[in-house]
């Protein structure tokens, strides 16, 4: 992995951020902690990172104040995470290159892979940050996700997979 820059060596808040996201892992880790996964097993199957790093990217989320880690089981010793102010925080950063991904890297024949109806309206939220219906900004505890059957059988495929011991 190439080394990010320290996040004092530039005032450019833009900088300063990939400096603590990073790179892709540390994303879709972020993506499935707010999917409501927490355990290592179950991250690793949905980010499909290695377990090494996975676990060095959960350690940097960690020091930088992204997410914490609870301590589960003693024997032998398991660890949950969940999200901080900062990493809930994260949550619009989300729904933007959810909203850049369904506009720009999709095959037309693709349905969205994750509709959020918005609780707040009882109407679909739409692929951006705010609602499409109300036009309220969207926050993650007033969302219901559901996905798409194809997105739903992937993500199946995966968490199987890694539960047999095999790549995905």
């Amino acid at each position: 992995m190439t080394a990010l820059p320290d996040k004092s060596d530039t005032l450019c808040p833009v900088a300063r951020s990939q400096a603590v996201i990073g790179d892709r892992w540390a994303v879709l880790i972020l993506r499935e902690l707010f999917m409501g996964n927490r355990r290592f097993d179950s991250l690793l199957a949905q980010s499909q990172a290695t377990p090494q790093m996975l676990s060095s990217r959960l350690k940097r989320l960690e020091a930088d104040g992204m997410i914490e880690r609870k301590h589960y089981m003693t024997k032998p010793p398991r660890y949950e995470y969940e999200l901080t102010e900062k990493g809930r925080a994260f949550h619009p950063v989300l729904l933007a290159l959810r909203e850049w991904g369904e506009t720009w890297h999709k095959s037309p024949h693709e349905d969205v892979a994750v509709r959020y109806t918005h609780l707040t309206c009882g109407k679909d939220a739409g692929i951006g940050t705010v609602c499409q219906s109300c036009g309220e900004p969207l926050r993650r505890e007033d969302l219901k996700a559901e996905f798409s059957p194809s997105y739903a059988q992937e993500r199946a495929a995966r968490r199987d997979a890694v539960k047999n011991g095999k790549s995905a």
